[in-house]
């Protein structure tokens, strides 16, 4: 199908003549390339603005230098300057856990890396801030999201206050943010002043005063996590908890604000519920052109050649996992999307010129959640658990996989289809668990059983993480023998259909509790499996997880125990060797250092989990 510039957003002066438009009510900036798909945040909420009848206009990675030009070229908007500052935070975009620059901007154009600046939502905001006063700023994306509330940037390596602080904004909306935005665009289109605004769910904002009402959780201060880190773990706790919650509650936390004579507040309001089926289909049937922008010709955006053949099913993630936003930004309830949406975004890949009849991807945050929510849902609107898998599988939850079975076979009956693989993240103590009812028992063997034989191009990722059961339990990861009990399944699957297929499974070194001792045991483990590791990382904490607090603090939020972790660069490349123990100088280098934490720590790992297994049992 061919599109015309004006199927797109407007990005310049000449494309709202095209469409006949003297002005605009919103303008977005986005810190990534302008891509029209679902995939991308500045497109969903231009597209979900244009569909409540607004005109919305994207200008994707403004230069910032100089005069500022591409900040003024469309003047001013009738209701809000809004700012998108990119599908990840730019400071995990941009640079390695190692701190060093990445090979490539996957988000901009040939994968540049001068076409951003560092902290975008921050430098976007002071520009527009200084050259138009009196216009509404709304911020949004994984980077303000994730900083909504004093967080530790490890860039930095020092804490910082909520973004809002940093960024002469208005408003910040978190999470997902097609109820939230239009709330916004409606309010002020009736005339409301944006100072007055403050209740909408799902967004922060600063107060100069404001009395805390019955049902509030007062966060420790800014000023006192400073100088407190235990403070801060304690703080993490209620924001992860609210985060996660069905019925959650209004956060404060008081900050002082350089340059301001008292203090200041902020106010982050409870979310909105899951979106509903209808709602998420609502929003992905917009009219993407699912290309990027004309603009682009002949350049290639790394990121959208990961994706452009891929359909995101659902939304929300229950699996907890501590070194991951997922569920600080969606929630861990499950929001699907119906099949016949599914069916037709799959049917618009198809007409694409250069589908060659294989969906590189059919999932979401992780591959096989797709259906499942609690059984009762009385006791989920009760729950506080942040995950609903972790330490073990809720017995409220509903495991079925049928419904996503459904999925699969629809999308591959349809004439184009050669082949749909699934690359999200398959989560296998889903597919290992046994419950008491037998239907959800044989689908998940039945899902096994096809996920193998008919959804794997070669090599099936999962993500053990780690062989240690302590490490792993900070993680909010099961059990390595899991791992071993899966790679049976796929060892027995693979010999009896005569396929010769890999499981490829990804680990993280240097994550808080993790020690070289536990490195050292973690090369043992998968070299006498046979693996030579190729899909690992360091740890690299980012705001607003789990395991990112217990990195900054050294306590665990939940427990408020000690915990360790790797901080210098040596002690972070020192555990990273451990991947690598074919490569004899590594191995050797590190042995003898490793026995001796090995005979330091084994009973106190033990001992000291055995403790908070007790204590997570009944706090959840």
């Amino acid at each position: 199908m061919e599109y015309r510039l004006t199927d797109f957003l407007p990005t310049t002066k000449k494309e709202l003549e095209l469409r006949g438009w003297d002005d605009v009510d919103v303008i977005l900036f986005s810190a990534d390339a302008y891509v029209d798909h679902p995939s991308f945040g500045a497109a969903v909420i231009g597209r979900t603005l244009e569909a409540a009848g607004y005109r919305v206009a994207v200008i994707p990675q403004p230069d910032w230098h100089g005069d500022f030009r591409d900040f003024k070229k469309l003047g001013r908007p009738r209701l809000f300057f809004g700012i998108s500052p990119g599908c990840m935070d730019s400071m995990v975009n941009k640079y390695t856990a190692n701190r060093r620059l990445r090979s490539e901007d996957a988000y901009s154009p040939d994968g540049r890396h001068d076409m951003r600046p560092e902290y975008p939502t921050i430098v976007y905001s002071k520009i527009l801030r200084q050259l138009f006063p009196d216009v509404p700023i709304v911020l949004g994306g994984i980077e303000a999201s994730l900083r909504r509330l004093t967080h530790y940037d490890y860039w930095q390596d020092r804490l910082r206050p909520c973004i809002l602080c940093d960024a002469p904004a208005d408003i910040l909306i978190y999470g997902m943010g097609e109820k939230p935005i239009i709330e916004v665009a409606r309010r002020l289109a009736d005339g409301e002043p944006i100072g007055t605004i403050g209740d909408i769910p799902q967004t922060v904002w600063l107060a100069d005063q404001y009395t805390p009402q019955a049902d509030d959780i007062v966060l420790h201060s800014h000023e006192t996590c400073l100088h407190n880190k235990r403070a801060q773990a304690e703080n993490f706790r209620h924001i992860e908890e609210q985060s996660n919650m069905i019925h959650a509650q209004r956060l404060i936390q008081e900050v002082r604000i350089e340059k301001s004579t008292g203090s200041s507040y902020v106010v982050v309001n409870p979310p909105y519920p899951p979106m509903t089926t209808a709602e998420l289909d609502a929003s992905f049937d917009l009219p993407y052109t699912r290309l990027p922008h004309p603009k682009y010709k002949g350049k290639r955006i790394p990121a959208y050649e990961m994706i452009k053949h891929s359909i995101n099913i659902h939304r929300g993630c229950f699996g907890g996992c501590a070194f991951c936003t997922i569920s600080a930004h969606q929630g861990k309830f499950i929001a699907c999307r119906s099949k016949e949406s599914i069916l037709k975004e799959a049917l618009q890949v198809i007409q694409m010129p250069d589908f060659k009849g294989y969906l590189s991807d059919l999932g979401g945050p992780s591959a096989n959640m797709y259906g499942m929510h609690g059984r009762n849902h009385k006791a989920c609107e009760k729950c506080r658990r942040p995950s609903c898998i972790h330490p073990e599988v809720c017995p409220n939850l509903d495991t079925d996989h049928s419904k996503l079975l459904d999925i699969y076979h629809a999308v591959d009956a349809l004439p184009g289809i050669k082949k749909s693989f699934i690359g999200s993240g398959v989560r296998y103590d889903l597919l290992l668990h046994r419950g008491k009812d037998e239907h959800a028992n044989r689908a998940a063997q039945e899902y096994t059983h096809e996920l193998i034989t008919r959804h794997v191009s070669g090599r099936l990722k999962v993500a053990p993480e780690h062989t240690s059961d302590h490490v792993l339990y900070l993680m909010r990861k099961p059990s390595f023998q899991l791992f071993y009990d899966f790679k049976r399944q796929f060892d027995r699957i693979n010999a009896e259909e005569g396929l010769h297929q890999q499981i490829i499974p990804y680990f993280i070194s240097s994550h808080p509790g993790c020690t070289e001792a536990d490195m050292a045991q973690l090369a043992s483990v998968t070299r006498k499996m046979g693996y030579k590791l190729e899909q690992v990382q360091d740890f690299t904490p980012t705001p607003m997880t789990v395991s990112t607090e217990m990195f900054y603090t050294g306590f665990d939020p939940y427990t408020l125990e000690p915990v360790y972790s790797a901080h210098t660069q040596q002690e972070k490349l020192a555990q990273r060797d451990y991947f690598f123990w074919y490569k004899k100088d590594n191995h050797s280098q590190h042995h003898s250092q490793a026995h001796h934490d090995n005979s330091r720590t084994e009973h106190h790992s033990k001992e000291s989990q055995k403790g908070k297994r007790g204590r997570h049992r009944r706090d959840s």
